[in-house]
């Protein structure tokens, strides 16, 4: 199986609302699709999105790596081979993890394909179901709270709640509203996105305890590269903290597990470079006994497919943050995972199941 072809598409979709963390607002979701093509007529998708300040990846950025260091590396050599194909591919470059994740989901798609079975089954094969959380992005209190009962009635049970941007009083006013609003049967996770300092955090954690607000996870409450106000945030709070930016490759997991700096460790394809590398920071964690998210970033129902059916492939993995394609103004994936309200599906199909894309100037690729 000799890849013969890489191409790379455009793809924008419009967001339903803002979408607001403290580090940044999305109104379009932004995409470099990649398509892999090899000579036995098999084709695997992938999936890329700009996310400059997490992972410094642009649009154009993505585009480049993948046409002008990526392609010329994997052209003409065998997906049989894949232990070479995806160790070549971390060590193509330094960096550029979204451009490196597209290509590796589209290899994969490729593989699963070639034998004959879903991307999950092919990877393990643990769950055939998934339930995702859906983000409440951060504004004013009164807003988060409908919002966050809006998503309650379409039938989501755990909300994760977007935090860290102004003061920790006005987090705490955030919190309890939303609580206030949804009652006390419905999971709260908080992502601070390094927006707390690790002082901050502890006082606001602790708040929230002491009013019983009940928060099941705090993701990334402090900067990405403090380790040590991690552990010391993870260590003083009963509540479970999780590493998200912290985490991008195994040797920074290794870090994160050998110090006990986090309870629970997110693990995104576009940080992680693919499911390569993801699965290797999912088995750390498990011989660490620590169990793991997959996370995503403002992506399609394409990229979306792909962490879903690495998610629904091990045991250790146990959250599920799926929720961008449902943030979209419009569907531009044809096959893939389905969505029943909080419930996500998989294709009884080869690979990822994905069948077409509509790209930029609304023009279907297949």
């Amino acid at each position: 199986m000799i890849i013969k072809e890489i191409e790379t598409f455009r793809a924008a979709v419009p967001l339903i609302k803002p979408f607001k963390t403290a580090l940044r607002t999305v109104t379009t979701a932004q995409a470099i699709f990649v398509k892999v093509t090899c000579d036995n007529g098999i084709t695997g998708w992938g999936e890329a999105p700009p996310t400059v300040v997490i992972t410094g990846d642009s649009l154009l950025s993505i585009e480049s790596a993948i046409l002008h260091v990526i392609k010329p590396f994997l052209i003409n050599k065998s997906l049989l081979n894949f232990e070479l194909i995806f160790q070549g591919l971390k060590t193509s470059m330094i960096g550029n993890t979204s451009a490196k994740a597209a290509i590796d989901m589209a290899l994969y798609d490729c593989l699963s394909k070639f034998c004959r079975l879903p991307l999950y089954q092919f990877l393990g094969g643990h769950k055939k179901e998934l339930e995702t959380d859906f983000t409440v992005s951060v504004n004013s209190p009164e807003e988060m709270g409908d919002d966050a009962v809006s998503f309650i009635e379409k039938g989501f049970n755990v909300l994760k709640v977007k935090v860290g941007k102004d003061d920790i009083s006005k987090d705490l006013e955030r919190i309890k509203e939303i609580r206030k609003r949804v009652g006390n049967t419905i999971k709260l996770r908080l992502d601070a996105n390094q927006g707390w300092t690790a002082k901050d955090a502890i006082r606001t954690i602790r708040k929230m305890e002491d009013s019983d607000l009940r928060i099941e996870l705090v993701e990334q409450p402090v900067k990405a590269d403090d380790l040590d106000g991690l552990k010391q945030v993870t260590d003083s709070v009963e509540t479970l903290i999780m590493a998200d930016e912290s985490v991008f490759t195994p040797k920074q997991a290794f870090q994160v597990l050998k110090t006990r700096s986090a309870d629970l460790i997110n693990i995104k394809l576009m940080k992680a470079g693919g499911i390569y590398q993801a699965q290797i920071i999912n088995q750390l964690a498990e011989t660490c006994g620590v169990e793991c998210m997959v996370g995503s970033m403002i992506e399609t129902r394409l990229g979306i497919t792909a962490a879903a059916h690495f998610a629904a492939s091990k045991q250790n993995i146990t959250r599920f943050d799926f929720d961008a394609p449902l943030m979209l103004t419009k569907d531009i994936v044809n096959g893939g995972i389905q969505y029943n309200n909080r419930f996500i599906t998989f294709p009884d199909c080869p690979g990822l199941g994905i069948k077409n894309v509509t790209i930029e100037g609304g023009v279907t690729v297949g």
